[in-house]
């Protein structure tokens, strides 16, 4: 049997559609998926998985009707406000990927905030990617390269300028809702990534799903490239 993955990403799809099976709004929708991050968080303690990345707001959602995005935002800004002192006791560190720059007032000083008491935990990292999108960030990073290195530029070089360079390999990506695509999803971390899709959307998943993903993680065989 193979370890378990250290780093765990979901591409959280699905809260509309939940929302809309139930008739209820897509706000409402957003608020049980945020609900099942704590969930998810709590099953990764209990596992001792060290890393998970959740894919919480790209850069091509900005595309949404404003009320949505705004209704987004303030979710996030409740989610922080209820449980960060949750997720201090628990060991939780919260890291950020994506250029924050351009979120709310209230919502960049949240997760900064956040990332600042979590800043010394060390038992899950909790990579939270905002404004993000994998192609902004290698471009970034190549600009960075550019500007702070000099000659030949090795890939672990590159990987320095990454959001999150600390980082380890995505060993396994999961998403929901029966969509099949990375959706421009840490496409640099997840190389080799074990891709793991379920047709329940976000808000229904529960630890027993993510046995289930972790099982099928197990049962393959990882070869790198080699033999």
């Amino acid at each position: 049997m193979a370890e378990l993955p250290r780093h765990i990403a979901v591409i959280m799809d699905g809260n509309g559609r939940w929302a809309e099976e139930r008739g209820l709004s897509r706000t409402e929708g957003h608020r049980a998926g945020s609900e099942t991050i704590e969930r998810l968080l709590d099953h990764l303690l209990r596992l001792k998985i060290p890393y998970v990345s959740l894919y919480a707001f790209s850069t091509e959602n900005w595309r949404r009707p404003k009320s949505e995005v705004r209704a987004i935002f303030g979710l996030l800004d409740e989610f922080v406000e209820s449980r960060l002192q949750k997720l201090v006791k628990k060991g939780v560190r919260v890291v950020i990927s994506g250029d924050i720059s351009k979120l709310p007032a209230k919502t960049r000083g949240q997760v900064l905030n956040a990332t600042r008491l979590t800043a010394k935990n060390r038992r899950l990292v909790a990579n939270f990617c905002l404004n993000y999108g994998a192609r902004a960030e290698i471009v970034r990073a190549a600009m960075l390269a550019c500007t702070q290195s000099r000659g030949k530029i090795t890939e672990r070089q590159f990987r320095r300028f990454l959001w999150q360079p600390s980082l380890p390999d995505i060993d396994l990506l999961v998403r929901t809702a029966g969509e099949q695509r990375l959706s421009n999803f840490m496409l640099w971390q997840a190389a080799y990534a074990e891709l793991y899709f379920t047709q329940k959307n976000w808000p229904e998943l529960g630890p027993r799903d993510i046995d289930a993903a972790i099982a099928e993680f197990r049962r393959r065989r990882r070869k790198f490239g080699g033999l």
